[in-house]
């Protein structure tokens, strides 16, 4: 309950506890063979410019493969594999989070890479694995808006009505110098119609946004949240850039091109962003970091926890609860 004069957020969890009456746990899931078009050479070669994968999502160091996927074919000699991978990766996730988060029920989160950069014929077969999962609820699929095909979120809506469907856009900014010169191979003209056409649709979409990337503005950033807030998104992730070895923003950042934001900048960029968020907006995430060797800065990242600690205080002398 909120205190008199005091917001509450909207976190996804409550979300979720509040639909289905009981805690809904997300178990990220990173299959073999999927990649990303601005990485296999379709629209770009290197990925995003801060893009270690692993860094992002720890599973895919365990899955990697050197097969990847063509949507020029609708073979998938992986597909055995992929499914058993789900299957897996399920009942991993089912078991560890399951007993750490006190929790029978899960959304299946396809989470590494492209999850939609492939044939209907093979993600249709992979999503009703997940579904078929026990106690797997719905999906969470993170992808790109120019990786999804009117077919698939046709099929995406009609499961929607029996299953809780969510498509993760990665946004990260919606300024096309900044696409450009993180390597993003988009156009904001793309991603807020792959949006809209999503929406459209009823489904779900969650939209990542990423502050502090190199040339942007406070005001470029704080811009790029209420142009996607005006898409009808239902929910955000929203993290500090930050830089990991092996990729070209660590190169930046040697070279002196790069600036990491300050953690008292990040702070204020969210106070100033709960300004415009409507309270009925769940928030997936607020922070990221990694807390290894691989980190090259900001040196804050490291600690997710005391990270979340630092942003709660700083949206309570707002008047805003996050819990």
């Amino acid at each position: 309950m909120e205190e008199q004069g005091t917001r509450e957020i909207l976190t996804f969890g409550r979300y979720l506890k509040a639909k289905f009456g009981r805690r809904v746990v997300k178990i990220p899931i990173a299959l073999p063979g999927f990649t990303c078009p601005n990485i296999d050479g379709t629209k770009a070669r290197g990925g995003c410019v801060y893009c270690d994968n692993d860094s992002f999502s720890p599973n895919a160091r365990e899955t990697r493969s050197k097969f990847t996927l063509s949507l020029e074919s609708t073979e998938n000699p992986l597909i055995e594999l992929q499914l058993a991978e789900v299957r897996r990766q399920i009942a991993q996730g089912r078991e560890r989070l399951g007993r750490k988060f006190k929790s029978d029920l899960f959304l299946a989160y396809f989470q590494a890479f492209t999850n939609t950069y492939a044939p209907l014929s093979t993600l249709i077969p992979l999503y009703e694995e997940a579904l078929s999962q026990d106690g797997v609820v719905g999906l969470s699929i993170g992808t790109r808006t120019d990786c999804v095909s009117s077919e698939l979120l046709d099929w995406l809506a009609r499961k929607s009505y029996e299953k809780e469907i969510w498509i993760e856009y990665g946004v990260q900014s919606l300024f096309d110098e900044t696409l450009a010169r993180i390597n993003r191979a988009q156009r904001a003209k793309e991603i807020k119609e792959g949006i809209a056409a999503t929406v459209s649709l009823g489904l779900n979409v969650c939209a990542h946004l990423i502050y502090g990337l190199p040339g942007e503005s406070e005001e470029m950033m704080l811009s790029t949240l209420k142009q996607t807030l005006a898409l009808g998104v239902k929910s955000l992730k929203i993290h500090p850039l930050y830089a990991v070895k092996n990729t070209a923003l660590a190169n930046e950042l040697r070279m002196g091109s790069f600036t990491p934001l300050s953690e008292r900048r990040y702070l204020k960029l969210l106070q100033k962003s709960f300004e415009l968020i409507p309270p009925d907006i769940s928030i997936q995430r607020l922070t990221a970091g990694i807390g290894d060797e691989t980190l090259l800065a900001p040196s804050w990242c490291d600690d997710k926890r005391r990270q979340m600690k630092r942003i709660r205080a700083a949206l309570r002398s707002q008047g805003i609860r996050l819990y």
